[in-house]
């Protein structure tokens, strides 16, 4: 799970997809009770409401975990916005915009892997894919709820959207990713292998 040289290793394998595609219906679906926690918070932020961009980081968790899966250019966008699908199906509050919110934080998090070139999976580049995540989703989300935001509004919701990226996103998906593989279901893919190997 630690090797630092794995590479993308060509194309997507129909394994690569399907499990991507599980993990991030899997998130779609459990965003129904984080929207409504979400929700149910929000008077508990009533004296700063940006800061509840504490609570980002479920939200950009699964395009954090299928890039630390899959390996591959394109799989943290696509956890991103396969999640964020599944939401807006479900009945997501939030409408599209979800699918537009969940295409921003893959992009973000893709950022992080790429950074790396594909070929760091250590627990910093999950962090960092986290936090560029959190930060991809600041200009989007300040802009459609907090419309008239001046200063402090962008910097509280950033800096609280980042640090909910990378310690939600990027250590709670580096832990997941270990949790998983501990179960053999990931003996397919690099992760599982290299983590046997430790």
């Amino acid at each position: 799970m630690t090797t630092p040289a794995t590479g993308p290793g060509g194309g997507w394998r129909i394994v690569d997809i399907v499990v991507a595609a599980a993990v991030a219906v899997a998130f779609g679906v459990a965003f129904l009770a984080w929207n409504g926690l979400a929700a149910a918070t929000v008077p508990a932020f009533a004296f700063l409401p940006p800061a509840q961009a504490i609570m980002n980081g479920l939200w950009l968790l699964p395009a954090v975990l299928v890039g630390l899966i899959v390996r591959r250019p394109g799989a943290a966008f696509f956890g991103g916005l396969v999640s964020a699908a599944v939401s807006v199906l479900l009945g997501s509050p939030y409408g599209a915009d979800a699918l537009v919110s969940g295409a921003i934080q893959g992009a973000g998090a893709e950022l992080g892997f790429a950074i790396g070139l594909y070929r760091r999976w250590t627990l910093p580049f999950a962090v960092l894919a986290g936090a560029l995540s959190g930060m991809f989703a600041t200009p989007h989300d300040v802009l459609v709820y907090y419309p008239d935001a001046d200063v402090a509004v962008w910097g509280v919701y950033g800096i609280a959207s980042v640090a909910s990226g990378a310690l939600v996103a990027g250590v709670g998906g580096w832990l997941l990713l270990g949790a998983l593989v501990a179960t053999g279901v990931l003996r397919d893919f690099a992760a599982g292998r290299d983590q046997r190997e430790v």
